[in-house]
């Protein structure tokens, strides 16, 4: 039986895909390995929106490519976004690439893997692809949590992303096979689902379906076994009255919302092509607040953009000290050169965009402190993740305000009761906080079901694949990459 390892690059969208490909090797019989040694093929889905991403993925195709070397390697297949820039460059500088394939070629990667006689090493161009709930897919999140894509592509003209190139239209999935894979995600033991897209508050737009995502979340919020549903990336125009209702009346929408803003400044705003301004959105903040008070929000801005002047980013930084975001990224602007953005003239020197970017951050790190202090005592509904990896003696978990892999945490350093185990959900006193994490005591349980032989084969899967968040992952305290809207 061939064996094929993944190494998995970048954000949560393309985790989907990494998924995806696995489900669809595993069905046709192929042992799915997690050491890259092992495998007698590797995939490497790789990230490429901009230049830091990009030389991950080179460096991490180098690194599989020693295995055909010293390991047992006869194949190594390069797919996702940098495909899609650089199909052709790959496979003539790196000459140990087998197979290249794009992000609407994921169907193909059998052929792809084949190593028993000699295929093309790149596919004629593809339709634009688009998952459903019986594609072949193997979870390799914690058994308790799981993403879904309900979306695919971006029609928007923002001058700095080149995702449009890459993954193409805007296309929303069918309502009902969403509905159907988060019904049969969580009959396995999913208790945590988060819908993803370039731009998932467009969904439903391109089949006529008025306020798609409000009527989405209203719908899953009816799935008896699901606890917490949670969507990212709203884009700010598209973030209608209907779904916040949406949100503050269903009590299993987690009242969260990731809104990426960019920045405030009109006139970087209209460089950006994104338009609006802080006024604006403290507008939008306000509605929502006034909906759901206690409701945590998550933005992310862009500093160093071509023309941002130092008027710009006081704009920026009183904007922010008015927001009061809970979570807030700072990423650096790269300059790449498919982008719209890319002959701008006034182009800011890397050093003054990293001034801004510590500076944004450092007041940010103080509202953080403040907010979170105002929280002890408070009981929560917390969702545990498991041990500590800083310490055995410390278990960790989220509160609904806590996206997966992007936000702080709770760190549990006492508790009631049976230990608690990774995937519970349990109420916790919040005693101690720090600048972006709480420490809090374990009470009762806020949920509990028997785990189920379901939900332990799906933790099984956790190990079959190598993820590494790529430099363009979100980071909570900011980072050197620009964030996916």
């Amino acid at each position: 039986m061939p064996k094929v390892g993944m190494v998995s690059l970048g954000c949560p969208k393309n985790l989907v895909d990494s998924e995806l490909m696995l489900g669809t090797l595993a069905q046709a019989g192929w042992e799915i390995v997690p050491r890259a040694e092992d495998a007698d093929v590797l995939v490497v889905n790789t990230c490429s929106f901009i230049e830091p991403a990009k030389r991950e993925s080179i460096e991490t195709i180098l690194e599989m490519a020693e295995h055909k070397k010293s390991g047992r390697l006869r194949r190594l297949v390069v797919a996702g976004c940098l495909v899609e820039r650089y199909r052709d460059r790959i496979l003539e500088e790196i000459p140990e690439v087998d197979c290249v394939i794009g992000t609407n070629e994921l169907e193909r990667v059998l052929e792809a893997c084949a190593f028993e006689m000699a295929g093309p090493k790149s596919f004629g161009p593809a339709e634009p692809y688009l998952y459903h709930e019986l594609t072949p897919r193997i979870l390799t999140t914690p058994h308790y949590s799981a993403y879904v894509k309900i979306a695919e592509g971006c029609d928007h003209p923002c001058a700095f992303c080149v995702i449009p190139q890459m993954r193409g239209r805007f296309r929303s999935r069918r309502f009902e096979s969403v509905r159907k894979e988060v019904e049969n995600l969580a009959r396995q033991g999913v208790r945590e689902i988060t819908l993803i897209g370039q731009d998932t508050t467009s969904y439903g737009e391109d089949m006529a379906l008025p306020d798609g995502l409000a009527a989405l979340v209203r719908e899953l919020g009816r799935i008896p076994e699901l606890v917490w549903l949670r969507f990212l990336y709203c884009y700010p125009n598209r973030l209608s009255d209907g779904l916040i209702a949406a949100v503050a009346e269903t009590p299993k929408a987690a009242k969260y919302f990731d809104i990426p803003l960019q920045h405030a400044s009109r006139n970087v705003l209209k460089l950006m092509r994104r338009g609006s301004d802080g006024e604006h959105f403290l507008k939008l903040l306000e509605k929502i607040r006034r909906a759901m008070p206690t409701a945590a929000l998550r933005t992310s801005f862009i500093v160093g953009f071509p023309g941002e002047t130092e008027a710009d980013f006081q704009s920026l930084l009183d904007f922010a000290a008015a927001a009061q975001f809970d979570h807030l990224g700072v990423f650096l602007y790269s300059n790449e050169e498919t982008s719209a953005s890319y002959n701008l003239p006034l182009q800011v020197p890397a050093s003054v965009a990293r001034r801004r970017q510590r500076a944004l951050l450092a007041m940010q790190r103080k509202i953080s402190r403040r907010k979170l202090r105002s929280k002890i005592g408070a009981r929560l509904p917390a969702l545990i993740e498991g041990r500590s990896e800083e310490s055995d003696l410390l278990f960790t978990a989220r509160t609904e305000g806590q996206a997966p892999e992007i936000d702080g945490r709770v760190f549990i350093n006492d508790f009631e009761g049976a230990e608690p185990k990774a995937g519970d959900f349990r109420w916790a006193q919040v005693t101690e906080t720090s600048d972006y994490d709480l420490v809090a005591k374990l009470e009762g349980n806020f949920f509990a079901e028997p785990i189920t032989a379901a939900v332990h084969r799906l933790a099984e899967a956790q190990a079959l694949v190598e993820l590494r968040p790529s430099a363009d992952g979100r980071l909570r305290e900011g980072g050197d990459a620009m964030p996916s809207l």
